[in-house]
């Protein structure tokens, strides 16, 4: 369900919760659940929450935000990205973390982001008596074989099948990002639908705006620095690079629309993989029209994407959510998607969907919205009033104190806290 912005005040000092936030990889990075982590933090924060986040050693600190992290791993010294076997070290390093922090210090709630960290927060708060609720942000297993981690129906595949299944049914709430997140914990783990709540990604619309209201020194600053041509229009993508992702579709509908579009650039903006994506744009004969940038810090992903003309999103993972969709969208970009639950439930009616999987369609997509620039910029403005309407952090943030405090019997009722709101004042 979308998210409307009407605004609640802030709690008092008496009402503040003490959160536990356990995050399951290197926050923060500059991609996907942990733009999710970094927005719900910052709104519980701004409603007068106190929040902690324990994660892996590795990560950017964020001014502001109270972070703790394991020990280090002297073998393993990258980031960790999707699955991995040395993410069994450092989940095991996570948990005992959680523990020190949960014997020393005193919380209200556990939030369990990703399947492990709601293993470790059901698993712990039981031990400590603290109620724990689990972010779901895709299916364990699925996000697993989209990684070509697990082989289909293999050992393996039972058992973290039979992890995901126990976490999601000790849950007492889950909170989902997408309506068919939902589906799926409903219709293939047979969860019950009340303990669901659907909790949308959202974007802060003020600061992804428009090209219009962004700086035109800063962005022609930008533009040369990247080294687009003057003349060139601009496809963008941010986010991982990864074949679930659709990376290699994507350079695979540059190819196609080359001849058809001579004056345009893929600004290509993320990581991993960079080298392996270079080689198959090389390949391809597009390694002039593709710009890799590696990764955009956050802070600066609003300005990179206001050069766009057209966005892509060309996730091929049916489990996973589509953040990137909301930022495109308060951009006001027009955005070609594969077509998926999750791009189709934020998208609505105002994006071009292509068949999924389909290089071809992709690139057929995407030339409709360079030859069509009226439409394109129809499309884009619609989008960007769908963000601002339907997907505000605020109330995002209000649904998920109000499912902590059902585990809360003795804090204040949310309706006493409804009932202060002050008509017609904004927080956004």
């Amino acid at each position: 369900m979308p998210l409307t912005t009407t605004p609640e005040p802030a709690a008092s000092r008496q009402d503040a919760l003490r959160i536990l936030m356990v995050a399951p990889t290197s926050f923060f990075s500059d991609y996907g659940c942990h733009v999710r982590i970094l927005e719900e933090t910052r709104i519980l924060q701004r409603m007068g929450h106190d929040v902690t986040i324990v994660t892996y050693r590795n990560g950017n600190e964020v001014p502001g935000i109270a972070i703790e992290r394991t020990l280090p791993i002297p073998y393993r010294v990258e980031y960790e990205v999707g699955s991995s076997r040395h993410k069994i070290a450092f989940d095991l390093l996570l948990g005992l973390k959680t523990l020190e922090l949960l014997s020393t210090r005193r919380f209200d709630i556990i939030h369990g982001h990703l399947h492990e960290g709601a293993l470790m927060a059901l698993s712990l708060g039981r031990l400590f008596g603290v109620p724990a609720v689990f972010d779901f942000q895709g299916s364990l297993t699925g996000e697993m074989l989209d990684h070509k981690f697990l082989r289909p129906g293999g050992l393996r595949h039972r058992f973290f099948h039979a992890i995901e299944s126990w976490v999601d049914h000790r849950s007492p709430y889950i909170f989902t990002s997408t309506l068919q997140a939902e589906r799926l914990l409903v219709n293939d783990f047979n969860c019950d639908p009340e303990r669901i709540v659907t909790l949308p990604d959202c974007v802060n619309a003020q600061d992804f705006r428009p090209a219009t209201e962004v700086d035109p020194a800063a962005l022609s600053s930008l533009r040369n620095r990247l080294g687009i041509p003057a003349n060139h229009r601009v496809i963008v993508y941010l986010g991982l690079l990864a074949e679930y992702q659709g990376t290699t579709h994507l350079l695979e509908a540059m190819a196609l629309l080359r001849e058809r579009h001579p004056d345009v650039t893929l600004l290509l903006m993320g990581f991993p993989n960079i080298n392996l994506y270079r080689a198959k744009a090389a390949a391809l004969g597009v390694a002039d029209r593709v710009i890799f940038t590696g990764r955009v810090p956050y802070a600066e992903a609003p300005l990179h994407l206001a050069l766009g003309d057209v966005a892509v999103a060309p996730k091929l993972s049916l489990t996973e959510g589509a953040g990137k969709l909301l930022n495109y969208m308060a951009v006001g970009l027009p955005i070609v998607a594969f077509e998926t639950p999750v791009a189709r439930e934020y998208l609505g009616h105002d994006g071009l969907l292509a068949e999924r999987g389909n290089s071809r369609s992709l690139a057929d997509s995407i030339h409709i919205l360079l030859t069509d620039p009226v439409r394109a910029a129809a499309q884009g403005e619609q989008l960007r009033r769908r963000a601002v309407q339907h997907f505000d952090w605020w109330q995002a943030g209000v649904r998920i104190v109000e499912t902590y405090r059902k585990l809360l019997p003795s804090t204040p009722a949310v309706a006493t806290a409804n009932a202060q709101v002050r008509s017609g004042s904004s927080q956004t």
